[in-house]
Order: structure tokens, then sequence, then C-alpha cells
């Protein structure tokens, strides 16, 4: 589970197949203010993102997928050797023009293997904070390469805001994640609130969520304003498109917020409407 929330087929970002099935995204809104080659070069980011994630969330053998994913691992070393297959090939220009790097495209793809090789429940904290560095502040230390933050900041800004934005995912998703049998809530705060238990089933029902999830919240709610703080430091145009990703998840966390976590609980999700209206605000420079 990144921090990118649709399907995508394989290619090039630029692929009108790629933004077609992002189009409905929040990724897709943010990131279709950019010039061309910034766009480009971010969807395939989210191109790569999106083909690892299917596979991690497939249904398939756990072997075929952990198969699949050292293929990427294979595909990805190819590219940065000079000689990359057909997927990724069009990755290639983006990779020079950025200074992209390896390790990044690596690190996803291990926050993948994560999820394959045995369902997620309960992790402890340290454990946690490796799983959303490996598939959300990863993809961000990709980003600010595009966007053109100066190296400290952009790589303060992926590991703030990309941990924002997991742990938003996670509070969002966890009756979601539950359903397919993943707990990602940290068991030292399972602990605290007095739950033993780390089948997703049996904590899903239980009256104390609201206290398991404070700590997550409040952790949200500190790396958004870090990364506020980081994004203040810039010109509006350099971080129009992960401010408008800040924006929208910091809306999402406040209606989780006043929503709670105790069952029975309802979806909470960002209608069109709100991400115009974000959208509309912080686009424009």
């Amino acid at each position: 589970m990144t921090v990118t929330d649709t399907t995508a087929q394989h290619g090039g970002a630029a692929d009108e197949n790629v933004q077609g099935t992002a189009s409905g995204s929040s990724f897709y809104a943010a990131m279709r203010i950019l010039p061309r080659e910034q766009r480009d070069a971010m969807f395939q980011i989210y191109s790569f993102c999106r083909q690892v994630d299917d596979i991690a969330d497939s249904d398939g053998p756990r072997p075929e997928r952990l198969a699949a994913l050292d293929q990427w691992r294979r595909d990805i070393d190819a590219l940065y050797a000079g000689n990359p297959p057909a997927r990724v090939k069009d990755y290639a220009p983006s990779v020079k023009q950025f200074g992209l790097r390896r390790e990044d495209f690596i690190a996803i793809i291990d926050g993948m293997e994560m999820d394959v090789v045995g369902n997620i429940r309960a992790p402890d904290a340290a454990t946690l904070d490796l799983y959303c560095d490996r598939v959300a502040s990863a993809v961000g230390r990709l980003s600010v390469r595009v966007f053109g933050l100066p190296e400290h900041d952009g790589e303060g800004l992926a590991y703030h805001l990309g941990r924002a934005l997991q742990l938003t995912n996670i509070l969002r998703d966890i009756d979601e994640d539950a359903g397919i049998g993943r707990l990602y809530l940290p068991r030292e705060a399972l602990l605290a609130a007095g739950i033993i238990s780390d089948d997703p089933d049996v904590v899903m029902r239980e009256p104390a969520m609201q206290k398991v999830c404070a700590p997550l919240l409040a952790q949200a709610r500190e790396h958004f304003i870090k990364s506020d703080e980081i994004m203040a430091r810039h010109p509006r145009k350099i971080v129009r498109a992960p401010r408008i990703m800040s924006k929208y998840y910091q809306v999402i966390l406040d209606r989780l917020v006043a929503r709670g976590f105790a069952p029975p609980r309802a979806p909470v999700r960002l209608s069109k409407a709100a991400k115009m209206a974000i959208l509309l605000r912080y686009a424009v420079i």
C-alpha cells in the first residue's frame, strides 16, 4: 500500500493509459499542473509504484509475487547499467535529467516485499517506520528531485511528508486492510490500549480503537507540520504539487478525527469537489 492510490498500467508515464488510470486519484490532480518534463517523470514514478503495489496486493501465490518483485529489481539494475528492458526504457531520460537514484526505486520494491513475505500484523514501531520509509518516503525522495528542491530540504520533505501521507493512509484504510488480513497499527499502541490480539478482525471490533489510533494521529500531524515548514521556505511554484498532496491528506486526517475510530466506522474519502477546491486554491502561483 503506497501513497499512490489507484491502479495503473505498465509503460512510460507519458503514456495515455497510465494517465487515464491515474486520473481519478489525488496524485493525478496534484501532478497534472507540472510542466511537461516533470509531469512525465512523475507519471513514470507513479506507474512504477502502481505496478509493484499491484504485485504486492494481488491474490497470487507468495512465491510468484516475490519472483515478480525480484524481476523488477533486476530490471531497475539493468536500467542503471544502461541496458533497460522495454518496460523501463522510457524511464532513462528522467533518471538522467533529474538524477533519480537507483536505491530509492529498490527501497520501494523492498517495502512492497514486506507485504508479500507475510501479512503485516501489529508491527513494532521501528518496523512500521521502516515500512513507511520504503513505500512512501522513498517515493518522496524520487519526487523531490523532479520538483527541483535543494538536497537537504528535499530529503527532509520526503521524510516528513511521506510519513504523514502513509500514516494517514493507514488510519483511513484500517478496515479495508483488515479485510485482507493486514494490521498496520503498531504493537506498542495496541498494548497501551490493553489489546493483546494481532488478529485484524478482532482488533477492528475493539472499543479502544480511538486510543490505539491517537498516537498515529499525533505523529501524522507532526509530520505535516514539519513538511509545511520546509515547503514554506521555497517558492510556491516549486512546491505546488507536494503542497496540494499535503492539503488533500490533511483534510482526510481532519475528517478521520471528526469521525473517530470507535466501531462502526464510516469510510472517509475526499470528493471531487473538495479536491477541486484545494487544487484551485493552491495551484495558482
